[in-house]
Parts: C-alpha cells; sequence; structure tokens
C-alpha cells in the first residue's frame, strides 16, 4: 500500500508540474502579443485604449513601426475600398488592433462599415449605436498584416481618417495611428449599381458625435512616408513632349489644376494625366477633339474605383451633352502605369495610333486635333460626372508628334460676354432705373433733343444695355456654338427676352391720357424690374462656373453692391414719399383757389382739368421739393455704381485673378 501511495504521489506531483508549465507558456504567450484574445471589448469605442493590467500600461509615444495603408486617396459615395494594416520594416509582427475611419473634421464621428474577413480573422465591431463601423482581431496570435474592406458611407462627402490601435506586445502598444487622408465624393446614386456588401439596419450610417477626437500621440511621424517630387511629370516639356494643362499657362510655373502630357516614339503614343493635389478631383479626363468645343470627341478617363486607378475610352455627345463608354472600343488604350497618392490621380496610357469609333476615325499620326484636359469631382454609373474642377481646350489643332508650347484656347469672347453684361446690368440699367422713378419732377424745363431730361437719360442708358446684352448674347453663342443649359444660361435667356421685349413695347405706347397708359405702365415697370432682378441672379451663378474662372469671394462683392442699391432706393423713395405729401396739400389749396376764382367763370382749361383729376396741379416749371439733395445723391451713387462696375469687369476680364497675385 506504502508503495502504491508513493507512486499515486509521484503521479499527481507530475501533472502539477505540467499544468504550472502549461500556464506558464500561456503567460509567456501573453507577455510576446498580450492582446485580448476575443479583440477589443465596444466599451473602448470612444478611447482606443486597450484596458491592460487594470489601465496602468500607458501607450507608447514613439513613432509607431505600424502604419495604416489605403488601396486609394479618393472614394466615391458608397463604393468600397482596401485597407491594410501592415509593419514596417515588412514581416513586422503585431498580435492585436482596433480601427476604425472618423470624419476629419469636427464632430470626428465614426463613418462608413467594414466587410466580414474571408478567413474570419477579424471581428466587427458596432461603436456610436451604428453597425460593423469599427474592426478589430479575432484571436491574438501573431500577424504580419491585416487587410479589411470598407465601404464609404452613402451621406457623407469629405475627408476621412482612419485610427487603429496595434498592440505588439501586452506592454507595448500605439493608439490612435492615422492613415493619409482619404476624400469621399459626390456619386450619382440614381443609377448607382448594387454594391457586394449587405446591406446594413436602418441605423446604418447616422452621424451621431464623437464625444472626443481621435487620439493622436504628439510625436507621431507616418512611416514609410517618401517626398514626391511635383515637378519630375513636367521633364521634359516643350523639348521631348507635349504638355498642356489648365489654367492656361500652368506648365510654365508648374502648378497645373490638371496636366497631361503626350509622348510619341514611332508608332507609340503614350499619354500621361495627372490631376492636381488639393483638387479633390473624382477623375481625369484627356480629350481629342476637331474643334476645341465638347462634342463627338475620343476621351480617355483615369477613374479611381474601387481602390485602383481605372482607365476607360469614351465618345463625348454634343446633344444631349454626355461621355458616353458604350460602342467605344476600350481595348484601344491599355494602361501602363497609374497610382493615386495624397489624392493625386496618376495614370501613363499607351493608345493605338487608330481608333475608330461610330465610323469615325481618329488617327493620331496623320490628323491634327485639340487637346482637351478636364477633371470633376464627382462620379455618374459608367461614366464620369460634370468637369466643375475645370476644362480647357487647346488654342490651335497640333500634330502630337510635333512638339511645341501648347497654349489654352483664347477666352476673349467668354471675357467680353461677362464684361458687356455686367456694364449692363449691374451699370447702365440700375442707373436707368433711378431717373425713370426718382427725376421726373427735376430738371423741369431743361431738354435734350426736346424730350425732359430724366427720359432723355433714362432711354439713353436703357439703349445702351439692350445694345450691350444683344452683343454679349451673340458672342458667348459664337463661343458655345450650341445650347448648354444650367442655372446661369436659363435665368441669362429669359432676361435677354425680357430685354428684347422693352423696347418693342415702348413703341407702342399710349398717349398719357389713354385708358389703357396704366396698363403700359405696370407691364413696363414689371418687365424692366423682373429683367433686372434677373440678370443680377444670372451674373452671382456665373461665379460658380469654371469656364468663368472666377472668384469665389465675388459674391460678396455682388451682396455689397445689391445692398447699396437697395438702400439708395429706400432713401429715394422716402424723398417721394414726403414729395408726394407736399405737393398734395400744396395741389388742394390751389384746387380751392381755382373753385372760387375761375370755375363760375368757366374758364378752366384741359390741363388745369387733367392736374385736378390728378390732384397735380403744381407748376410744371417748378422742380419738386429737395431737388439739391436728390442730385447730390445720384452723384454719389454714379460714383459708388461705377467703381463696383470697374471692379467686377477687371474680375472678369482678369481672371483668374489669383495668377496675378502669385
Amino acid at each position: 500500500m506504502s508503495l502504491l501511495s508513493s507512486l499515486l504521489s509521484m503521479e499527481l506531483l507530475v501533472r502539477k508540474r505540467c499544468w504550472l508549465l502549461v500556464a506558464l507558456a500561456a503567460l509567456l504567450s501573453c507577455g510576446s502579443v498580450g492582446s485580448l484574445p476575443q479583440g477589443a471589448p465596444e466599451t473602448v469605442c470612444d478611447t482606443m485604449l486597450p484596458f491592460h493590467a487594470g489601465g496602468t500600461v500607458l501607450p507608447e509615444n514613439s513613432v509607431s513601426p505600424f502604419g495604416i495603408e489605403t488601396s486609394s486617396s479618393v472614394i466615391g459615395q458608397g463604393q468600397t475600398m482596401r485597407v491594410d494594416v501592415t509593419g514596417a520594416p515588412a514581416g513586422l509582427s503585431f498580435g492585436g488592433f482596433m480601427i476604425q475611419a472618423r470624419n476629419r473634421n469636427p464632430p470626428y464621428q465614426i463613418v462608413g462599415q467594414f466587410s466580414p474577413s474571408r478567413d474570419g480573422t477579424v471581428k466587427l465591431m458596432n461603436c456610436e449605436n451604428s453597425v460593423n463601423n469599427s474592426a478589430t482581431h479575432s484571436n491574438a496570435g501573431p500577424k504580419q498584416q491585416v487587410s479589411l474592406d470598407w465601404q464609404s458611407p452613402v451621406d457623407f462627402l469629405g475627408q476621412v481618417v482612419f485610427n487603429a490601435t496595434v498592440a505588439q506586445s501586452y506592454n507595448q502598444f500605439w493608439v490612435g495611428v492615422p492613415s493619409n487622408p482619404v476624400q469621399v465624393v459626390r456619386r450619382d446614386l440614381s443609377a448607382a449599381a448594387p454594391l457586394p456588401t449587405a446591406s446594413p439596419p436602418n441605423n446604418f450610417n447616422v452621424n451621431y458625435p464623437s464625444t472626443r477626437t481621435p487620439y493622436v500621440p504628439p510625436s507621431y511621424v507616418a512611416p514609410n512616408v517618401v517626398a514626391v517630387e511635383e515637378d519630375s511629370f513636367y521633364d521634359g516639356c516643350g523639348q521631348s513632349k507635349n504638355c498642356f494643362g489648365f489654367p492656361d499657362g500652368c506648365v510654365a510655373s508648374k502648378s497645373c489644376t490638371s496636366v497631361s502630357a503626350v509622348t510619341v516614339r514611332g508608332d507609340v503614343y503614350e499619354f500621361e494625366l495627372r490631376s492636381g493635389k488639393g483638387s479633390n478631383a473624382a477623375y481625369v479626363a484627356f480629350g481629342l477633339s476637331d474643334d476645341a468645343k465638347m462634342g463627338e470627341d475620343l476621351t480617355t478617363e483615369c477613374v479611381p474605383e474601387n481602390g485602383r486607378v481605372n482607365l476607360y475610352s469614351s465618345y463625348t455627345s454634343a446633344s444631349p451633352f454626355s461621355a458616353v463608354r458604350a460602342n467605344v472600343p476600350q481595348n484601344s488604350a491599355r494602361l501602363l502605369n497609374a497610382s493615386l497618392v495624397d489624392g493625386v490621380i496618376y495614370c501613363k496610357v499607351q493608345r493605338d495610333p487608330i481608333t475608330v469609333v461610330q465610323g469615325r476615325s481618329f488617327d493620331l499620326k496623320n490628323g491634327v486635333y485639340h487637346m482637351l484636359v478636364a477633371s470633376g469631382s464627382s462620379l455618374k454609373e459608367n461614366s464620369v460626372g460634370y468637369h466643375d474642377i475645370g476644362r480647357l481646350p487647346s488654342g490651335n489643332p497640333i500634330n502630337l508628334a510635333v512638339v511645341q508650347d501648347v497654349g489654352g484656347s483664347s477666352q476673349l469672347l467668354v471675357r467680353l460676354h461677362g464684361a458687356f453684361m455686367i456694364a449692363a446690368w449691374i451699370g447702365t440699367t440700375s442707373l436707368g432705373i433711378i431717373f425713370a422713378r426718382y427725376f421726373k419732377q427735376t430738371w423741369v424745363g431743361s431738354q435734350t433733343c426736346g424730350k425732359d431730361q430724366w427720359f432723355a437719360w433714362h432711354r439713353m442708358l436703357m439703349v445702351t444695355t439692350w445694345t450691350l446684352t444683344v452683343v454679349a448674347y451673340i458672342l458667348i453663342w459664337v463661343e458655345l456654338k450650341r445650347a448648354v443649359w444650367h442655372a446661369h444660361s436659363i435665368t441669362g435667356l429669359i432676361t435677354v427676352i425680357l430685354c428684347f421685349l422693352q423696347p418693342i413695347g415702348a413703341l407702342f405706347r399710349p398717349g398719357p391720357n389713354d385708358k389703357m397708359r396704366p396698363y403700359f405702365n405696370w407691364g413696363h415697370w414689371l418687365g424692366g424690374n423682373l429683367a433686372h432682378i434677373l440678370a443680377i441672379v444670372a451674373i452671382f451663378f456665373s461665379v460658380k462656373l469654371p469656364k468663368a474662372e472666377l472668384p469665389e469671394w465675388m459674391d460678396w462683392i455682388l451682396v455689397g453692391f445689391v445692398v447699396f442699391h437697395v438702400l439708395v432706393h429706400l432713401i429715394f423713395s422716402i424723398y417721394l414719399c414726403v414729395n408726394h405729401w407736399q405737393i398734395s396739400g400744396i395741389a388742394s389749396d390751389r384746387q380751392q383757389s381755382q373753385r372760387i376764382n375761375t370755375f363760375q367763370m368757366g374758364d378752366m382749361t384741359h390741363h388745369h382739368q387733367h392736374a385736378m383729376r390728378n390732384g397735380m396741379s403744381m407748376e410744371r416749371k417748378m422742380d419738386a421739393p429737395y431737388g439739391g439733395l436728390r442730385k447730390g445723391l445720384l452723384g454719389i451713387y454714379s460714383v459708388v455704381l461705377l467703381l463696383f462696375v470697374v471692379v467686377l469687369i477687371l474680375l472678369v476680364v482678369l481672371a483668374p485673378i489669383e495668377k496675378l497675385f502669385e
């Protein structure tokens, strides 16, 4: 029995030691990886701080050896991109992580949705009352890289930054490791195809405010950041390749918002396209055109989609205006190289020397073409959006193989159109309305060409308005050669129609005593004021047109003019009311005197009868009261109005005005 007891005791001792060894191995494993085995809990959604050792272990303040890499820096609403958590140098292992995308600007809310991983290494989290908007590890085993799919919100525009916590060991982790910003741009949702990810619940992507900004160590420096030589694209421009971009003249200053380059070696035609840094472009495109106008052009598009830059060929249509990829041979161009760094789209494309589209041949070897460069901030399904960032055609058609300095097409007609419209509707119309409304009883007895001064000035100013408007409208038609429909063109067309009809209606003006005269007066007043208001609205809309190249702060100058114009009208209206009261009193006294002294004698003239019917029997040779004040205010108004007109015309003629200050 004693022997048996001894054997049993030894066996128990061996088993205890084995369990101790297993526990020690587990402890050592925790020390080497040191992450929660089932991932981060949802209680740390806001802080992203691991609660290691009861919170006594603090995050590292040194530069993180781990980084967040995104497959794209621009993504459309509702699209999907790849996000990688990786170490530097490659092969560096980590155990745990937590990652989420936040709005770069206040309120720093979590946005977007992660997709489940195929290998089961990622656990999705529900933070801020939303679903799958954060991700963590599902096991704490060592890993060298984690790849996730992230879908951008459909109701968000702006920049997002991925923030991550990465744990290399139990006592060593980094919190708030950021990625480079990713720009979420507009996308045409009306025709968007279904996305591969599952539809989220109803509370998905609700923008709940965050209680704190993402934590970023003060000494953090993004790993593996390599300085990009921005000017390398322009090497050889005008010497070994043709370069063209906008705004016009930007190639010389190496500051293009979008730029293209064409290199020809025998029958090899290589096109390079690049968007400008900070332009937030969703695409950049290059076209070949016979007439420098959009329509029936062969277009090359470089579009970031789902984490990569894709190449498309399209054919533009003038009526209706669109860029269509259908029936265009996509194999006529090949993507040689592409990148998307800090929001800058770059692609290098090789095109066949001859491309046939809808029976039309684009012969790069023997033909001459205008170069078109365009970029925009939105996408449509199977097409690019409007080129709201900018568009510019080259001034002359060129043979692509002949290296030369390529300049943009002349904007003279566009500039003249804008200058004439501002002179007409900010200048002469505003002043002409003032004369007609407030100066009928001023300069009484003084005439020009047999007409009262107020009428002579009013007619001269309005004829000038009519002439400038018609000429400006013809100039823009010569420039565009087709109808382009947007807010500016629609309001402008209505203005031109009203302006054209005003003098025609004036030719049929009834006589002063005609019963139809009041109807004419109201119609003439309504047509003139409506045209004036719509013209100013159209000028506001023109500030947003890429072709105009006007600064956004021009809106404030226009607002200043409107406020000044309304204020002057208010002051003149007060004078008019005071004059009416005084004249009414004088007329009442004179009517009573006329009744006593002349009515019984039957010696009343037709002029006196008409004056009494209107309550006005003041002598026509006498100016209304406060004539000096009205003339003084008119002088001030004219000088200030002239300053507004000169400043606005300079902004139009010298656009883009920012180039002068550079």
